[in-house]
């Protein structure tokens, strides 16, 4: 099951070193991971109806659940762009639970916020790709442009926004 399941986020992979866009990355999908699935779920359900696992067992109860969930599980083999997993969720609700756990520790609902605050603008910026760090420095640096226009010094248009400003250029 793990050697089959690695073979279609190795498809995965192949897809985005290949730049395939999500109709291309469909097919692509279709194509190979589709008979593994398949092969998968067949596997699966030899599991329970020819007694090689107790449906009523850790195991049992596992697969159970997995072929009940089958349709969403394998949604990326019918709708483009639909990821093979959840995580880039479950990694955001981590970093929500990790910031309740330490707002505990906040002496005042005004500090709470802030954290809040700092949280999620930490959190924005990874998911662009920046260093958050960098980017409060440089938020610091060119607080009167930041002024001028806020949107272009978001996370996602910091970088671009940043290099025509400090380009020699731009002087």
């Amino acid at each position: 099951m793990l050697e089959t399941l690695g073979m279609v986020y190795g498809n995965d992979a192949m897809v985005r070193e290949q730049g395939l866009d999500p109709e291309q990355r469909l097919h692509f999908h279709q194509q190979y991971s589709g008979p593994l699935m398949n092969q998968l779920r067949q596997w699966l359900q030899d599991q329970l109806n020819h007694g090689r696992t107790e449906p009523n067992s850790g195991l049992g109860r596992a697969i159970s659940y997995l072929l009940k969930h089958w349709q969403p599980l394998t949604l990326f083999l019918r709708e483009k762009g639909a990821p093979l997993d959840n995580n880039l969720c479950e990694r955001a609700l981590k970093k929500a639970i990790l910031n309740r756990k330490n707002a505990l520790f906040y002496k005042t609902l005004n500090g709470a916020q802030v954290g809040d605050l700092f949280m999620s603008l930490i959190h924005t910026c990874e998911l662009n790709g920046v260093n958050p760090f960098h980017y409060l420095t440089e938020l610091q640096r060119h607080c009167s442009e930041v002024e001028q226009a806020p949107a272009e010094w978001m996370p996602w248009n910091y970088c671009a926004t940043l290099a025509r400003v400090t380009s020699p250029m731009a002087a």
